[in-house]
Parts: C-alpha cells; structure tokens; sequence
C-alpha cells in the first residue's frame, strides 16, 4: 500500500476499468461528509482535545474545566450564569464542572446570601496556582494543535471562527430560508 507525505498508508481505490484511482481524483459523490464544516469541526476538536490530554500539566484538568478555571479567575467571585455565559456552556454543564472542580478543591462554591438559589463561585490557592501554571501550557496546546500552519493561516483561521461564532445565536439569523427543510 503506498504511503502519503506524512508516512501513513493511502488506499488507493481502482475504477470499473481496473485503472488505480487516487483520493482527489475520484468521481464526485452527490453528499461528501468529509467535507462538511460539522464533520471537520468535530475532528479539529477531537485532535484539540487529545493535544490537551496529552500536554496538559494536570493529566485530571479538562478544557472545558480550564476554561471555567479562568473564567472564574477573571470574574472571581462570580455566579454559575456568568461562567455559563462566558465559557459558553449550558447552566446543567457549569454546574456539574463548577461541582467537580469544587471537589478537587480547586474553587469554593457559596450561595448568594440574598438568593440562595444563586451560587457563586471563587478560586482557592491551590486553583489560582494551577490556571498560572495552565496557561504557558495552554499556549503550547494551541500551537500543537495548528501545528501544520503557516502564520498566515493560524490567522485566518482564527478570524473565520470568530467570525463565525461571532455571526449570532442559530434562533437569530435571519434568513429563514437557511432552516427550510422542505423538499423543493
């Protein structure tokens, strides 16, 4: 079996009239998935998360729980609807995460003295020591992760994700005719 640039095998398909076919020259399908932005977003982040495992500090620390660790950090002390928001998380999510770093005795969690029904959350030392040790690490996830790009396009692509991102909530984009499913 033949070998890409990057020393891992290719199979190369063979057409009806036998003739050896190579991934780019094959016939169009009429749905390719591997071409779809949800499908390559998922394996972008899915090669994120594995780099994250692999070279993060605190073999236990999440992403997402590094990332509510700086949120909190930030806003320190600061209720479970501000980390939602800004770590763009569901409540149930926050508080399962804010409950399992409250565990590892990362972060004190209190209710709010006049609506108990509030939580807020605030670093310990111990919490505090390790989003200071995380973040130089962090910045080496990040360029683990884009490894394979030119600074140009470590750029473009964090423009056009922002961009993305920043183009709205899915319920307030206005054109309906994005979400009609109709057969035409």
């Amino acid at each position: 079996m033949p070998s890409n640039p990057r020393g891992r095998k290719t199979k190369h398909v063979q057409n009806r009239q036998n003739r050896e076919v190579v991934p780019s020259q094959r016939p169009e399908k009429k749905y390719d998935f591997y071409a779809q932005v949800g499908y390559l977003l998922r394996r972008v982040f899915q090669r994120h998360t594995a780099i994250f495992q692999r070279m993060s500090i605190d073999p236990q620390l999440t992403a997402i729980q590094f990332v509510v660790l700086c949120v909190i950090a930030e806003n320190s002390p600061c209720f479970l609807t501000t980390i939602s928001r800004s770590a763009a998380l569901d409540p149930a999510t926050t508080r399962g995460v804010v409950e399992r770093l409250s565990k590892r005795n990362l972060i004190t969690i209190t209710p709010d003295k006049v609506d108990r029904r509030r939580v807020a959350a605030e670093l310990k030392e111990k919490g505090r020591r390790l989003v200071e040790e995380m973040i130089p690490c962090s910045l080496r996830i990040t360029e683990a992760t884009m490894f394979g790009l030119n600074a140009a396009e470590r750029v473009a692509l964090q423009f056009l994700l922002t961009k993305i991102i920043e183009s709205g909530d899915p319920d307030e984009i206005e054109d309906a005719s994005l979400f009609d499913f109709k057969r035409r």
